[in-house]
């Protein structure tokens, strides 16, 4: 059974830095375009950033671009999101999911596109 699993929440203060990861298992998401998302108490689950199953193509939140970069590593079958500069707005459950591609270079922002879902990390930012 296809399984992703979140890793590295935790409590950073402001301003610090947080690396999450994404492990796969029971399938090759190679040829799946990965996504983080988040949600806040509240409030519904928002995009963060995507990349293509290549690896070549990147998107991100505007609240998050240029403090947050995503990457994979396909051999490790493992996503991360680096997040830097890190503020209370921040605070939420972040998600990893999978989206199959059919074409190499795909990427999407919207959540219903995805496939799978790991169950969350809780990320707390205190100011």
């Amino acid at each position: 059974q296809a399984q992703l699993v979140e890793s590295g929440g935790g409590l950073v203060q402001a301003g610090g830095s947080l690396r999450l990861s994404c492990a796969s298992s029971g399938r090759t998401f190679s040829t799946y375009a990965m996504g983080w998302f988040r949600q806040a108490p509240g409030k519904e689950r928002e995009f963060v950033s995507t990349v293509s199953w290549g690896g070549g193509f990147t998107s991100y939140a505007d609240s998050v671009k240029g403090r947050f970069t995503i990457s994979r590593d396909n051999a490790k079958n493992t996503v991360y999101l680096q997040m830097n500069s890190l503020n209370p707005e921040d605070t939420a459950v972040y998600y990893c999911a999978a989206s199959y591609c059919a074409r190499y270079g795909c990427y999407s922002e919207d959540l219903n596109k995805y496939d799978y879902w790991g169950q969350g990390t809780q990320v707390t930012v205190s100011s």
